[in-house]
């Protein structure tokens, strides 16, 4: 497919610590962003969760794209009622944003997904790839309420008539996404954890938004991508974290003592191997920071 250049597009989210790398992207590769969001610095200024709000936002607008990067995360959840605000944009703000997109002549929709939508659960040494089930159904209610939210991100765009097209990333880290847990480091206020082999997928904040450049010129319409840099467990992404900065060592707690954050305990459970292969194949995506090692070395030397 043939790289389009000079594209007016829609960021849902461009405000936040994704979608600032969204916008460096896109305007490095020759589109015009258009943010769309409540605060200082969107070009839209808009709720996701107010349609009418929205919709009169959007009038007289024309744009060639959308993407939905949009989160109501300030900081790492620690208890499933802090997802329910991000649940919400994955449904009724996708909702939303569909209909106010449809407005400005918008033909295609990239929707900013969580590879963890694969389940919240050990998976061993399976490789997950885009044909497996993703968002199913599980009896618990707040999990599920998180499954459907990233189901339903990627339903609603595909049934639009729009070029939907899903990217499934890992857990990010990078310039704005890994600074709080420096911070933390050096004050001594985060713990290392025992991962007991768990790991998790992870991707650099710089390749999640190459992705999304790259799925623009070149994504299939109703296609799903998984977007992933390197695995490892939380707990050694905080000794990474600590070792490349030069912060106080971490102190390793067990993990049951996290019980009290029901979220976070779920999450350091969870296993998950996914494959990039697809995206590589399809998108052209190549990530520029191989390994977490990397990525993190590169922030600390200044380089990102």
């Amino acid at each position: 497919m043939t790289e389009m250049k000079n594209q007016s597009v829609i960021v849902a989210g461009a405000s936040g610590v994704f979608g600032r790398h969204i916008r460096e992207a896109l305007t490095d590769a020759g589109h015009t962003v258009l943010g769309v969001g409540r605060g200082e610095g969107n070009e839209i200024r808009a709720d996701l969760l107010d349609r009418d709000g929205l919709l009169r936002a959007f009038e007289g607008i024309k744009a060639d794209v959308v993407v939905h990067a949009a989160t109501a995360l300030r900081k790492p959840p620690m208890t499933h009622k802090g997802m329910f605000g991000t649940d919400d944009l994955r449904v009724t703000g996708t909702a939303n944003l569909i209909e106010a997109a449809k407005l400005t002549g918008v033909r295609r929709f990239i929707g900013e997904n969580v590879a963890v939508g694969y389940g919240y659960r050990d998976f061993g040494d399976r490789v997950l790839t885009e044909a497996d089930e993703f968002g199913a159904s599980v009896t618990d209610p707040n999990i599920n309420r998180h499954l459907e939210g990233m189901r339903e991100k990627e339903r609603l765009p595909r049934e639009s008539g729009l070029e939907a097209i899903s990217l499934r990333f890992g857990f990010f880290y990078g310039p704005g996404g890994t600074e709080t847990m420096v911070h933390m480091l050096r004050k001594r206020q985060l713990p290392a954890f025992n991962d007991h082999g768990h790991i998790s997928p992870w991707t650099h904040l710089a390749d999640a938004a190459a992705a999304v450049v790259a799925a623009i010129d070149r994504g299939r319409p109703g296609e799903a991508y998984n977007v992933v840099d390197d695995h490892m467990g939380f707990g050694e992404m905080i000794r990474a974290i600590a070792e490349t900065f030069g912060t106080p060592k971490p102190f390793t707690v067990p993990t049951w003592m996290m019980a009290v954050a029901p979220y976070m305990h779920l999450m350091l459970g969870v296993t998950m191997r996914v494959s990039s292969e697809k995206a590589r194949r399809e998108l052209g995506w190549q990530p520029a920071y191989a390994t977490v090692l990397d990525g993190l070395r590169a922030q600390a030397l200044g380089h990102v």
